[in-house]
């Protein structure tokens, strides 16, 4: 009995200065927790950053990195750090609308046009975003990329009419979500991300919208051998730490750090774009088919997507965020047609 005391005793006391209100000043190692999959590109980027962690601060700070989903799914990450059994995530929007339902505005399909778009709203809107997650308790230490989304299913999809055949894909968590697919003819099938590649074997979904890159690195494709060629919308993510760590580290470190952590953003704005050509032409080499969509088809997503957009804008806590953010795209949209 005295020696389960005692071990619980220590575990206490090794748990301390993460609970505590003063500076930590010994060895800090960072939990951190995400969905991409172990040995993928981003995996490897994000372990070139826990790497140059421990480096810049003489090996004071050190990350350790749950991937794959073994953590669960990203509420199940976002619960973990609240309570401090995690410190750090790499998520994706869906993770950061978990946080603060602000992020929700990325998840609008046909919002932006390009990565140039979204980019130029994130680096003009920054403060904006991390004062929410500062208010929240989080810290943003850099943007994420996950590629462009596109719709992987079972069965061709063209139009409108050929995805309201086959069961998508909804996270689960949403209700509303699910049930503005449901009144407009869908068949959304909420589901935790853990659960995608099981649903898809099953047949309880047919259809995953996602990345090529994931869909290859996770080998979704396997099992929904049809892409659309119309990408829907940028997979917007972000690497976040709990402000009970952030706050308490010496700011050297923090300045270290978050060095790091934006080059790793550098280095995911400019790599994934170009795994995400690379992951099409090799899935097209094991049997992918992608379906490509007319004019006026195109024309019929985009209305079905200001659907959605509508939906967003009434539902949000804060529609000037919304109103915000669409202005930005805007005149960032208008400067560039100008342009030569």
């Amino acid at each position: 009995m005295m020696t389960r005391l005692l071990r619980v005793f220590l575990m206490l006391l090794l748990t301390l200065p993460f609970f505590g209100t003063g500076p930590i000043s010994a060895r800090v190692t960072v939990k951190m927790a995400t969905l991409v999959p172990e040995g993928s590109v981003w995996d490897q980027i994000l372990r070139e950053m826990g790497a140059e962690w421990q480096d810049s601060t003489g090996g004071e700070v050190q990350l350790r990195i749950y991937a794959g989903g073994v953590a669960g799914d990203e509420p199940d990450i976002v619960r973990k750090m609240r309570v401090g059994q995690l410190h750090a995530a790499a998520l994706s929007v869906a993770g950061l609308a978990a946080i603060d339902k602000s992020f929700e505005i990325f998840e609008i399909p046909m919002f932006f046009e390009s990565y140039d778009e979204l980019y130029h709203v994130l680096e003009t809107l920054r403060g904006d975003f991390e004062a929410r997650l500062d208010a929240k308790g989080y810290v943003l230490l850099n943007w994420g990329n996950g590629g462009w989304v596109h719709l992987f299913s079972k069965g061709p999809i063209v139009d409108v009419a050929d995805l309201k055949k086959q069961k998508i894909f909804s996270g689960s968590g949403n209700d509303a979500m699910v049930q503005l697919w449901r009144q407009n003819g869908f068949q959304p099938v909420p589901l935790a991300a853990t659960d995608i590649l099981t649903s898809l074997q099953t047949g309880m979904i047919e259809v995953i919208p996602t990345t090529p890159l994931a869909a290859l690195s996770l080998q979704w494709f396997r099992q929904t051998p049809h892409m659309q060629d119309l990408g829907l919308a940028p997979l917007l993510g972000g690497t976040v730490m709990s402000k009970r760590i952030w706050d308490r580290l010496p700011a050297d470190t923090k300045k270290a750090m978050k060095k790091a952590a934006l080059a790793c953003e550098k280095q995911l704005k400019e790599e994934i774009p170009k795994q995400d050509k690379k992951a099409i032409e090799q899935m097209k080499g094991r049997g992918l088919t992608v379906s490509a969509v007319s004019t006026a088809q195109e024309a019929e997503w985009r209305a079905a997507a200001e659907i959605f957009a509508k939906f967003k804008r009434d539902h949000m806590e804060d529609k000037a965020l919304l109103d915000r953010v669409r202005e930005v795209r805007d005149a960032h949209r208008a400067g560039q047609k100008k342009s030569p």
